[in-house]
């Protein structure tokens, strides 16, 4: 197995949270470098996390460092242009949802990754425990059944300080509202469990707090499988909780956690007449590992290892950024979106305003 040089770019909170679970990925992964544009915030956790290499610019980091991975936990306008830098330079990323601000940007990864022979991944943590493994393999197996019917809600709250920060709640920074920035993690592990989706009828609207993007959304959607599930995605709910739960023919699976679970936060429900089967299957599976950055970590250093495409890839991520779009797409248009719709020329394909037509909806119905 070998050890993997690291580097972090970006040193703010959830820098700190890739620098802790780095430290328990048992001496897969040594942190040789780190980077930020604020020196003082730069040194401080250099010095806390005992990192040598430190820099002011990613430029100097892979050209001094040279490391096997870089670990993207910049603002998310940054992801992209940061992401091909690394890729051409040969330099495998790891890159913070949400990947990209558009379809169009993240479509950009393609030449990047051609030419540096590198892969891209983003963190979609969630999909590592090893709950969610033991369901992915379940559902539409003959213990559980077909997946029927499904509800996926991130129900978090930020108040008005909380946008504060100029790059949060717009555009142009963020790509969107708790769509792109939070209900992200759940809505990807439920495409994770349930496969591709199919088409999605969605709303969104500014409810209440002072933002240009939204900060809800609602979407129904109908997945290749049959499924169909809802999607919620709030900033509005004093009570936070991060829920899935998916009817099978012969088991309700049911998650409910806040930012990470582990196995106690899953309950497994079965249909009457079929208990000992539901039992045993679930039982029978390894269920030691909660999700959690390091979990991914892992999964990625063993790909490496194998010479194996990176889980949660660009072809999977892209997937889910999609799915992000189609809701925007959805919601400010009034029409349904189908999983391809969305190509170079849709409105939606630059930017999930959809040239602006978000901004005109949102303004047209938030509440005073």
């Amino acid at each position: 197995m070998q050890t993997y040089r690291v580097a972090i770019v970006g040193t703010g909170g959830i820098a700190a949270v890739h620098a802790s679970n780095l430290a328990r990925t048992d001496d897969r992964a040594e942190l040789v470098a780190a980077c930020d544009v604020d020196d003082a915030r730069l040194q401080a956790f250099a010095d806390q996390h005992e990192i040598v290499g430190r820099y002011q610019t990613l430029t100097e980091l892979l050209a001094e460092s040279k490391p096997d991975i870089v670990h993207l936990c910049t603002p998310p306008m940054m992801h992209i242009d940061q992401a091909i830098e690394c890729l051409e330079a040969g330099a495998h990323v790891l890159s913070e949802k949400p990947p990209a601000l558009s379809l169009a940007d993240f479509d950009r990864l393609n030449d990047a990754k051609a030419k540096g022979g590198a892969q891209f991944s983003c963190v979609f943590q969630h999909r590592f425990g090893d709950a969610s493994a033991a369901a992915q393999s379940l559902i539409g197996g003959s213990d559980f059944g077909r997946p029927l019917v499904a509800r996926c809600d991130t129900l978090w709250y930020r108040p008005d300080e909380y946008f504060d920060l100029p790059w949060r709640g717009t555009w142009k920074a963020e790509g969107g509202g708790p769509t792109m920035g939070h209900g992200i993690h759940q809505f990807d592990l439920l495409l994770h469990l349930l496969g591709p989706w199919e088409e999605v009828n969605a709303i969104a609207s500014r409810q209440a707090r002072a933002t240009s993007t939204e900060d809800f959304s609602a979407a129904l959607v109908r997945f290749e499988n049959g499924a169909a599930a809802t999607v919620i995605n709030s900033l509005l709910s004093p009570r936070e909780t991060s829920d899935i739960r998916i009817d099978c023919e012969f088991a309700t699976i049911e998650l409910s956690h806040l930012y990470g679970y582990s196995t106690k936060d899953w309950t497994i429900t079965a249909a009457p007449g079929h208990e000992d089967t539901v039992s045993s299957a679930w039982s029978g599976q390894p269920l030691e590992r909660g999700s959690g950055h390091s979990a991914q970590f892992l999964a990625m250093y063993d790909a490496l290892d194998a010479g194996l495409p990176l889980p949660a890839g660009a072809d999977s991520a892209r997937q889910t950024l999609e799915f992000a779009a189609a809701i925007y797409a959805s919601a400010f248009t009034g029409q349904p979106v189908r999983r391809g719709d969305i190509v170079p020329g849709h409105a939606f394909y630059e930017g999930m305003d959809g040239e602006g037509r978000g901004t005109r909806v949102l303004a047209s119905t938030a509440r005073a």
